[in-house]
């Protein structure tokens, strides 16, 4: 039996966002930069991480207050054994009407065919140029580009729908706007861009590093015109725009120039099982204690519950009326953004 939450704003939880490890095989500078998660920093260990059980579990119980749409996150999420089970015994879970991951793609030409055969339907893969020497300085030298645009041409051929996110940074990759665009509308794939956002408190983010999405659009739309196009969803964060020329899509995730938080119906679990209640939270609430100590659904089901029912974020709004910003904010390797 299904039950409707609300958190003070009247805002339904609908999308769940799932994380399976903290681990990840590149450095980003945005997510994980080198010089904080080196050699020596000291990642979850195995007890810690929610097991294939207990996130079944939880995700029924999400499912059960509403949940659609499930996202399988990290760190990187295909560094965790056997993915594909879970992805299928997520996908049984009646109510789940969407299941997706997002992945830097370097190992999914390896794995896409066992992952669209367990039920996945979509990918997300984070790609921010086809320069390889920028690609490499911009993933601490961990990555190549052929391996990733590899890994999105297996999964399109298993039949994944493929989605390519780009964060761009000023001084950074601005300049792979156009080449990337131009590169996924040829190959079909919609390419969605984000502006840099202050997620975590380890990237060193400034304002003055944000290319807004007006400046993305104008680069773009001077050399391939473009026209808006409505959303697939209320509460989608990617502002949608079709070439005139063609049918093909891109899209803006402008999380700093615009705010998306009157709609928000995210939840975000980490690997260690705390349950997020924004992108941005200072805070998790910790539901591994209780799923490893009661049997009881409906004791998990209550917590959730509460919690989302008390649940105040509206972090871009404040952002945007130049609140104070937050000392400390959770890191998105841990969250998967």
């Amino acid at each position: 039996m299904k039950t409707k939450v609300l958190d003070t704003l009247e805002r339904p939880l609908r999308d769940l966002r799932i994380s399976l490890t903290d681990r990840c095989n590149f450095r980003c500078r945005y997510c994980m930069p080198e010089e904080i998660f080196g050699p020596d920093y000291s990642f979850l260990s195995a007890d810690k991480i929610l097991s294939f059980d207990e996130l079944e579990r939880l995700t029924k119980i999400f499912v059960s207050l509403g949940v659609k749409k499930v996202r399988i996150t990290g760190g990187e999420p295909l560094l965790r054994k056997d993915l594909p089970l879970l992805i299928e015994r997520i996908n049984n879970i009646e109510g789940v009407q969407d299941i997706a991951i997002t992945t830097n793609g370097s190992m999914l030409k390896t794995y896409a065919e066992a992952l669209y055969n367990a039920g996945l339907t979509r990918v997300t893969v984070s790609l921010d140029s086809l320069d390889d020497a920028r690609f490499r300085q911009l993933n601490g030298n961990r990555g190549k580009v052929k391996r990733v645009l590899d890994g999105i041409q297996a999964a399109a051929d298993a039949g994944l729908k493929v989605k390519v996110n780009m964060v761009v940074q000023k001084r950074k990759n601005e300049q792979d706007i156009l080449p990337m665009a131009k590169y996924f509308k040829e190959k079909k794939h919609i390419l969605r861009f984000i502006e840099y956002m202050d997620v975590g408190n380890s990237n060193g983010w400034k304002m003055e590093d944000v290319v807004s999405k007006k400046e993305i659009l104008d680069r773009i739309n001077a050399q391939m015109p473009l026209k808006p196009i409505d959303p697939n969803y209320t509460g989608e964060v990617a502002t949608r725009f079709q070439y005139e020329d063609d049918q093909q899509e891109i899209g803006i995730i402008s999380s700093v120039t615009d705010s998306f938080c009157a709609n928000c119906s995210r939840a975000r679990v980490s690997a260690e099982g705390k349950l997020y209640t924004c992108l941005f939270a200072t805070k998790g609430f910790d539901l591994r204690k209780l799923l490893r100590t009661s049997d009881d659904d409906q004791v998990v089901t209550q917590k959730i519950s509460d919690i989302w029912n008390h649940r105040t974020d509206r972090y871009s709004d404040e952002r945007a009326n130049h609140a104070p910003h937050k000392k400390s904010k959770v890191e998105m390797s841990h969250i998967g953004g």
